[in-house]
């Protein structure tokens, strides 16, 4: 029988002590299941990692995209694959997995359906600022704005867990309006040998994803099965409000507004001054004068069903 260890988030928006012994239940039909409730991130990635040196099959991740982040931070490197039950309040990544929503669900599918290990793609985030840092992100990157927001959203918690992504809609909103309009670019970018002047920095892994809960947004008009990166020039509300508008409906977004899009990025390097914010699924990273973006896929294999289709 293969060995799985269960990480689990009890703060999760929608965690049950029932929930959590229906998922050991149905897991241990399968694997034989060692559980955990980490005290921290910080915690939630060093057991994965001690998990992975010690050849346990399969470390799951039971809660928000911020425990899966952590999880899979830990077993980059490792032959051990990752599994997703979700519990929070977004859960971007299952969603893009095409995995059932429900925790139980998603215990049953590990159980039953045998889903196999798939190579999941990532962006490494690596700042270059003191001793530098590695961060792996499975669904997005972001420089600037997009960090700004996910920093005053998780300031908030209470909020989170009780409207979800209403809580993250209102908080870019409010950033956007208070904090952000009529700033001068402060990033210098260079992707693929392209340089350009920048406020803002979104990279995506796989297709759509967002916070704002069943509203994805598109950077490019189509599901790209790779990496897809954005640049903004100015945050000013009206050109905000038509970028926010075509990438819900799908529409290409014009040289005209300020924005610059590469599709299958090599690298981008990004040059900030002063030291700006940024964040990588959702979890807010620090300040940095110097970060890195480069695709890495492979990273983690995530174990799901390879017929489940993927979230549109």
């Amino acid at each position: 029988m293969r060995t799985l260890l269960l990480l689990a988030n009890p703060s999760a928006s929608g965690f049950t002590g029932a929930s959590f012994r229906e998922v050991v239940a149905l897991l241990s039909e399968r694997f034989a299941v060692e559980t955990e409730w980490p005290i921290d991130a910080a915690a939630t990635r060093r057991r994965a990692a001690e998990a992975a040196r010690a050849g346990v099959d399969v470390v799951a991740a039971m809660g928000g995209d911020g425990v899966v982040h952590h999880v899979a931070n830990g077993l980059v490197g490792h032959d051990t694959a990752l599994a997703i039950v979700p519990v929070g309040t977004t859960n971007v990544l299952s969603r893009l997995l095409g995995l059932p929503r429900r925790p139980h669900k998603a215990a049953r599918q590990l159980a039953d359906l045998e889903p196999v290990p798939t190579p999941l793609l990532h962006i490494e985030a690596t700042t270059t600022d003191g001793v530098g840092v590695s961060e792996y992100a499975t669904f997005a990157a972001g420089v600037g704005y997009d960090a700004d927001v996910v920093e005053a959203a998780e300031a908030r918690p209470h909020a989170k867990l009780r409207f979800g992504g209403v809580h993250y809609a209102t908080t870019a909103i409010t950033k956007l309006l208070a904090d952000w309009r009529g700033r001068v670019p402060n990033l210098r970018v260079e992707c693929d040998g392209e340089r350009s002047d920048a406020l803002a920095v979104l990279a995506q892994v796989h297709g759509p994803y967002t916070y704002f809960g069943n509203v994805p947004l598109f950077l490019t008009p189509r599901r790209l099965a790779g990496f897809v990166a954005l640049a903004a020039e100015d945050l000013e509300v009206h050109r905000s409000a038509e970028i926010f508008i075509r990438s819900i409906l799908r529409r290409p977004v014009p040289e005209r507004l300020g924005i610059h899009l590469w599709e299958g990025f090599g690298n981008i390097e990004i040059d900030a001054d002063p030291p700006t914010a940024f964040e990588a699924d959702g979890e807010h990273l620090g300040m940095a004068s110097h970060i890195r973006l480069t695709p890495a896929p492979g990273a983690v294999s995530v174990l799901r069903d390879p017929t489940a289709p993927p979230a549109r």
